[in-house]
């Protein structure tokens, strides 16, 4: 066996290499015979042939040789047959490739298939038949079968031979590709009527070792001369078929018979119809005579046919007949539609019966066939009437309306009565005009609107919109101002109305003061002939602005007359001197009033009350005061800007009015009284004190001193032998381990492998050459092989990555096997051939897996013969996500509006953002950014759902306290690293009528009594007071009104309901009584109402003094002092009985612990003292834990025993003598009478000492605070 190797190798730019390896073998190999080694012919390790998955690409063929990658070789994996396999083509070879992964890497491998004299000369046929007239010539030539040889070379065909050569006689020929053409030759004529079959043997016979041969047998059969013509059986045949035949159906069959013998026998038959279209429709078969449907009938063209049909025989003699076709009608026609008049619009006020449409239908089918009925769609105000033959008329069948329908689409249908039923149907659109009979409609029943005075005029109230249901001209609507009147005034001289737009303009500024609302009506009338109109009431409401400024009511300032308010020199500190009374006609905070001094001889003396313009003096009046004293006081209103007036007072200091000190006479003896009162109270409660205190600093003193006398038992030079008790730690472990541990598991995110398996075809193409001299013909397309491939790639590949490599073969030649291979545009991929035949698919720019996530590449590949040919296959590639966008939310920013006093975890509404990446990249996370609100973390207010991006209110929000605050959310999508955005949201909060109005004027106060005065010469309308009120929430919750709820007399005072003003409704007499009292209520607007009550005191009088006799009350300064005297005999009594208890307590024990000492000095009998545990305590400053108690009993018999026992923390030391049997010493090691306690009851009196002083102290200490 002769094996030859080349190898060649080159390495691309594409990161793939190439490399070529050549063999040679004999055919008929057996079985895992060896190629050759591989790995070492192309220099490869045999691990690279495992890592890289190694593998024999062979394309559509069967693979013939295997690789075994364990020793690099290539073996013989079936026997090869070279014919089988390459048929005469020289060289025969294989062609495959051997492919790596990880890097991509392919080899191309040929191996040559040499051929063995194993095939001998073979004919296709086992004989040959010759039909030879005996009018034949001599020297006719007659090409005979070429013998076929597998083989090639000098095993193939060499020479022919004949046998017997009586009549016929063997001639070669040589062909320019060097095969040979066989003819037989006659040499002697034929006579049919001597020898009727000749029979002869061609052999064929090759050059190989050992010498192959093949033969075929040849007959020869002898025809006689043509002298009889066909004659057919009948003239004319008739025939009936239905013209919905399908194609194919029989009609008839002729015949016609020939005397002749062999082919001057056969009768062949045809049509000869030339000047109709019968070729076209029917056919007739040229062996058997069969009359055939080949097209298609019509009855309403053509109904009968005739058809002329010739019979021949091979020598050229005739005869013909006729066919006479009856066609049978059919119902295969539908209806057909004409619309002869057609009218594309109505008026919406026709009257039922117009016409608006007439159609003609025509059916060329016959009989019921052709018959017609037409019918319209349901539903619709039209019917079908029939007017003569085939003619219909449309007409309204009902009243129309453009506003309930404008447009129908009416479909009429046709349908003859055939059996099937055909029909056809038409859809006339039919446009219905408008005609004026729809008014105008406002969006709303009445519109109210608010505008704050002072308004420019011409300014832009609000807009009103009406509606008309009609359509153009009929629904252009124009707005116009009723006339009506204001105050008297007409209302256009208020407002005006936009003809077009409905916008409602100021014509005037407006004073809130003059006027505070009013209303008038607006007509909206349309276009229409004649127009249609409407009405709606619109009311104004003006706003109030601060623009007047406060009015004092009182002190009245008088052009001549000096009037002065009178101060006695004994007036304490607060005393009411007079009261600035103002009022200020605008309404809600404009109306809020302040009290400022301003200017005054004395500041020392006076203060003003902001709120209530109550002038009082600061300190007690001395008779170093001068007697005119002169106050100016400002009286400033809330709004912005704030408006002020000023009034002036003159106080008079002196106590010479002798109305003044008639009326108050009583009350200085009253005065004197309590204030001795008040002083001896004081005083004994001083000396009562004192007392106590003293007595609780000696015992303490005492205390403290036994205390320090008791450090000496610390200083003792005994042993200490402490006792440590075991210690128990804890490591806030509540499991049976006592260690942590911590488990850590690790997953890879996608293990799976793909299997790839490459099948071969399951045929095998075989080349046979003829002797003929064959041109090649464009007659293969190419075929596309895919070697390798990715299904996946990521979106982040970089520019002329490999996608998929693809091998094109083409077996035809020259240029008919020449190939170019292109794909589809518009796509980030190209095409490069690395090598013959061998392209790579390649990333042409980057990509993006949001904007295309698959690619359906098609890969043509076309040759250059004429015509061209071509084959193609589509790339399914998938684009793999990369974490490239951030979530984007649906709005740059939201706002949402939540109402005060909500439930906490109440769901306000969801962001909601969108990430174009996909899976786990695409998971979006919703998370509440860091930031406060007022100095509060903004957790506290919400909260955001992480998965769904549902924001909850965290906690229940007022209003008053906050109206809006706005905070930051993020979006965060599950990617690595995650890519995030942010949104700002704003939380509006809504207003709820949760308080109540505030009363701010007048001021009620606990003790003082404030009265409005009111001149007995007060006319109807004189305003009283004015009460100002507040709301702090807003809207229409902050709208208040005035309503009088009490009154002394309620037919002379009325409140106003919007601005609070107390005016007289009549003339004051002088049979009013003096003092007046009303209840006024002020309520807001909110659902529910809430409401406040204020009490208004007025004085019907000409004077001060008179105002002073009616309504002066001590009330507040006896209670006062009736409040004082009360708790000062209270706190006397106290102390005076905690003094008394702990006198009585330190005598009791005294008593005690004197009658148990004489029990020891006068007892006999033997002791046996039981000492309780004693329990010390050492401020934590040992070095034990905890506190440990030790008892010791001892017998009778021991007091003969030495012993010494100390006590925690005591400074009374036993000494235990063992001469002594009947008494007991003790020593005191300080004089003081007080020791511990050494009974339960000596025990327990100090603790219920101390508890009682507690007890004291919490209940009764906070009452003497004024002490």
């Amino acid at each position: 066996m002769r094996r030859q190797v080349l190898l060649f190798i080159s390495v691309l730019s594409l990161s793939s290499v190439v490399g070529q390896v050549s063999y040679s073998i004999p055919e008929e190999m057996a079985k895992g015979s060896l190629v050759g080694n591989i790995a070492q012919d192309l220099g490869l390790d045999l691990n690279r042939l495992k890592s890289g998955k190694a593998r024999i690409y062979t394309g559509d063929s069967t693979a013939l040789i295997e690789l075994d990658k364990e020793r690099g070789v290539l073996l013989i994996k079936e026997k090869i047959d070279r014919e089988a396999l390459c048929g005469q083509t020289t060289p025969c070879a294989l062609h495959f490739q051997i492919t790596l992964e990880e890097p991509i890497e392919y080899y191309s491998v040929t191996v040559e298939i040499n051929d063995i004299n194993d095939n001998a000369p073979i004919f296709k046929k086992d004989e040959m038949k010759f039909r030879i007239s005996e009018s034949a010539v001599v020297g006719a030539k007659f090409v005979l079968e070429r013998a076929m040889d597998l083989d090639v070379g000098m095993n193939g065909l060499q020479s022919y031979s004949l046998k017997p050569t009586d009549h016929f006689r063997l001639k070669l020929q040589n062909q320019h590709d060097g095969s040979k053409k066989v003819e037989m030759v006659l040499q002697k004529l034929l006579d049919r009527e001597k020898q009727e079959h000749v029979y002869l043997t061609l052999t064929a016979t090759d050059g190989g070792e050992p010498q192959l041969s093949g033969t075929i047998r040849i007959e020869i059969s002898v025809l006689d001369v043509n002298d009889n013509a066909p004659v057919f059986t009948q003239e004319v045949y008739k025939a009936i078929i239905l013209e919905t035949a399908l194609k194919g159906t029989v009609l008839s069959t002729v015949s016609a018979t020939d005397a002749d013998q062999g082919s001057n026998g056969k009768v062949s038959y045809s049509l000869t119809n030339t000047l109709d279209d019968v070729p076209d429709i029917f056919e007739i078969n040229e062996d058997s005579g069969v009359v055939v449907l080949n097209g298609k009938l019509d009855y309403e063209k053509a109904r009968h046919y005739q058809i002329h049909v010739q019979a021949s025989d091979d020598g050229g003699l005739t005869d013909s007949c006729k066919i006479i076709v009856d066609v049978t009608d059919m119902n295969d026609n539908p209806p057909s539609i004409n619309i002869m008049s057609k009218t594309n619009a109505i008026s919406e006020d026709s009257k039922p019966g117009t016409v608006v449409t007439i159609i003609n239908i025509q059916d060329p089918d016959s009989g019921e066939n052709g018959k017609v009925t037409c019918n319209i769609n349901e539903y619709t105000p039209f019917t079908m009437k029939s007017t003569s033959k085939n003619f219909f008329s449309l007409v309204t069948d009902n009243e129309l309306d453009r506003e309930r329908a404008s447009e129908y689409n009416i479909s009429v249908t046709c349908s003859d009565e055939g059996v099937p039923s055909l029909s056809s149907s038409v859809t006339l659109t039919l446009q219905i005009s408008d005609v004026n009979d729809n008014a105008p409609v406002f969006e709303r029943s009445s519109y109210e609107a608010y505008i704050v005075e002072n308004n420019t005029p011409g300014l832009s109230i609000f807009t009103m919109k009406a509606r008309d249901a009609d359509w153009n001209q009929n629904a252009r609507v124009s707005y116009i101002l009723e006339d009506s009147s204001v105050n008297g005034v007409p209302v256009s001289s208020y407002v005006s109305v936009s003809a077009e737009s409905g916008v409602i303009h100021a014509v005037r500024s407006f004073d809130y003061e003059q006027i505070k609302d009013f209303q008038f009506c607006v007509k909206a009338q349309d276009g229409g002939s004649p127009p249609l109109s409407s009405n709606v009431t619109v009311k104004i409401l003006i706003q109030d602005q601060n623009d007047n400024a406060p009015q004092v009511l009182y002190p009245v300032q008088t052009g001549g007359s000096l009037v002065a308010e009178m101060v006695p020199r004994s007036a304490d500190v607060g005393y009411l001197v007079t009261k600035v009374v103002a009022v200020d006609v605008d309404s809600g905070q404009n109306a809020w009033l302040s009290y400022k001094l301003q200017k005054a001889t004395d500041r020392a003396l006076f203060e003003v009350g902001l709120q209530n313009g109550e002038i009082r003096t600061i300190r007690q009046v001395t008779d170093k005061d001068v007697v005119k004293q002169r106050l100016t006081v400002v009286v400033e209103d809330n709004g912005q800007p704030s408006r002020s007036a000023t009034v002036n007072v003159n106080v008079a200091v002196a106590d010479s009015f002798p109305e003044v000190l008639s009326e108050f006479t009583d009350f200085t003896h009253d005065k004197e009284y309590n204030d001795n009162l008040t002083f001896y109270l004081v005083l004994a409660l001083a000396v009562v004190s004192f007392l106590f205190i003293t007595c609780l600093v000696v015992i303490i003193s005492v205390k403290i001193y036994r205390w320090r006398q008791s450090r000496v038992l610390y200083h003792s030079s005994l042993p200490v032998i402490p006792y440590y008790p075991p210690r128990y730690s804890d490591t806030l472990g509540t499991g049976t381990l006592q260690h942590v541990y911590n488990y850590e598991v690790c997953r890879t995110t996608d293990s799976r492998k793909s299997d790839c398996k490459f099948g071969g075809a399951g045929s095998q193409n075989i080349l046979i050459m003829d002797p003929i001299d064959v041109v090649d013909m464009n007659d293969n397309k190419p075929t596309i092989n895919i070697m390798s491939k990715s299904n996946v790639i990521s979106e982040d590949s970089k520019p002329n990555t490999v996608v998929t490599m693809i091998n094109v073969q083409d077996p035809d030649s020259n240029e008919n096997g020449e190939v170019r291979c292109f794909m589809n545009d518009n796509i980030p991929f190209i095409m490069k051939s690395t090598s013959n035949n061998f392209y790579s698919l390649v990333t042409d720019g980057d990509l993006d897996r949001e904007r295309a996530s698959e690619y359906n590449i098609s890969v043509t590949c076309s040759d250059e013969g004429v015509p061209s040919l071509s084959s193609s296959v589509t790339l399914t590639l998938q684009i793999s996500d990369v974490n490239d966008n951030a979530p984007v939310f649906e709005k740059s920013s939201y706002e949402a509006y939540i109402v005060e006093n909500n439930t906490p975890g109440l769901s306000i509404f969801t962001v909601k953002a969108i990430d174009a990446d996909w899976n786990q990249n695409a998971r979006v996370s919703y998370i509440l950014e860091d930031s406060s609100v007022n100095g509060v973390s903004v957790s506290s207010y919400v909260s955001v759902s992480a998965d769904s991006g549902v924001i909850h209110a965290v906690r229940s929000f007022d209003y008053e306290q906050i109206k809006d605050f706005q905070f930051y959310v993020k979006a965060q999508d599950g990617g690595s690293p995650p890519l995030s955005n942010n949104v700002t949201v704003k939380i509006l909060i809504q207003d709820q009528n949760d308080n109540a109005p505030q009363v701010l004027y007048p001021v009620q106060t606990g003790g003082s009594l404030v009265a409005e005065m009111v001149p007995r010469s007060a006319d109807a309308g004189y305003l009283v007071t004015k009460v100002v009120a507040v709301d702090v929430d807003s809207g229409q919750n902050a709208w208040l009104s005035y309503k009088l709820q009490k009154a002394t007399d309620r037919a002379l005072f009325e409140v106003g309901v919007q601005n609070g003003e107390i005016r007289t409704i009549r003339q004051v007499t002088d049979k009013d009584v003096v003092k007046q009292r009303l209840t006024v209520v002020v309520e807001d607007n909110g659902q529910p109402s809430r409401s406040a009550t204020v009490n208004v005191n007025v004085a019907v009088a000409d004077s001060f003094p008179e105002v002073l006799s009616e309504f002066t009350d001590f009330t507040h300064d006896k209670e006062y002092n009736d409040n004082l005297t009360f708790y000062l005999v209270l706190a006397l009594a106290v102390v005076s009985f905690l003094f008394i208890t702990c006198l009585v307590v330190i005598i009791s024990v005294k008593i005690y612990r004197w009658r148990q000492s004489r029990v020891l000095y006068h007892s006999s009998l033997p002791v046996i003292p039981y000492y309780p545990p004693r329990y010390s305590d050492t401020l934590g400053t040992g070095t034990l834990q905890h506190v440990y108690n030790y008892e010791v009993c001892r017998t009778t018999d021991s007091r003969k025993s030495d012993c010494k026992f100390g006590g925690a923390g005591s400074q009374n030391i036993l000494i235990m003598d063992p001469s002594s049997t009947g008494t007991m010493q003790r020593i005191q090691s300080e004089k003081n009478i007080l020791d511990e306690p050494a009974s339960p009851l000596e025990v327990r009196l100090p603790y219920l000492f101390s508890l009682l002083i507690h007890k004291i102290r919490v209940y009764f200490v906070p009452s003497l605070g004024f002490l």
